[in-house]
């Protein structure tokens, strides 16, 4: 299945770079994520990277009769209320398991906003993963995984490597390319 997606994205144009990261948890975040298509072309990709992803979804989600469905896909229902912690509700998850490969769209959406998501940021620092910068590059027709980052905790420095990555990849839709700084919230 590797060589046949791989095959398929060159066939369209695309060329597949990186490796897996060698530790067996990570938090993997994807940008810039501009359109429906983001979602087709990862996917592809992750065959080629003999990856399986998990990716965190509404609780509802996971009721009968659809629920085993996105189980079987990688997901992982998180409560999302203002009562619930969903950063503690994951970091258990990845403690729990042996192997984990967390991917998150840091945008949070695919239209234009001026800030991203700071949940990757805070599940990987709390559960100490590295963080796996993954890509799609409409400019060059390239997407994979790019550079892997130990999270200081110095969030300044931290975002500035992630935006240094991130500058020049451009999305499907650049128009809807979002500020890559971390949202604040009232305490």
């Amino acid at each position: 299945m590797r060589y046949i997606m791989r095959g398929l994205l060159r066939l369209f144009g695309w060329k597949v770079v990186g490796e897996m990261p060698e530790s067996k948890k990570a938090v993997f975040i994807f940008a810039p994520h501009t359109s429906n298509w983001d979602f087709v072309i990862m996917m592809i990709a992750r065959f080629g990277f003999k990856m399986k992803p998990a990716y965190l979804g509404k609780h509802t989600l996971f009721k009968p009769p659809f629920g085993w469905f996105f189980r079987i896909l990688g997901g992982i229902p998180v409560e999302r209320s203002n009562s619930h912690n969903v950063v503690d509700q994951v970091v258990d998850i990845i403690n729990q398991r042996e192997e984990i490969a967390l991917a998150l769209a840091p945008e949070g959406t695919r239209s234009k906003t001026n800030k991203w998501k700071s949940g990757f940021y805070h599940i990987a620092l709390k559960a100490e993963v590295p963080l796996v910068l993954a890509f799609l590059d409409t400019n060059t027709r390239t997407l994979g995984l790019g550079d892997i980052i130990e999270l200081t905790g110095d969030q300044e420095l931290d975002m500035q490597k992630i935006r240094n990555f991130y500058q020049n990849k451009i999305g499907i839709k650049p128009e809807l390319t979002s500020d890559i700084r971390l949202e604040v919230k009232d305490k």
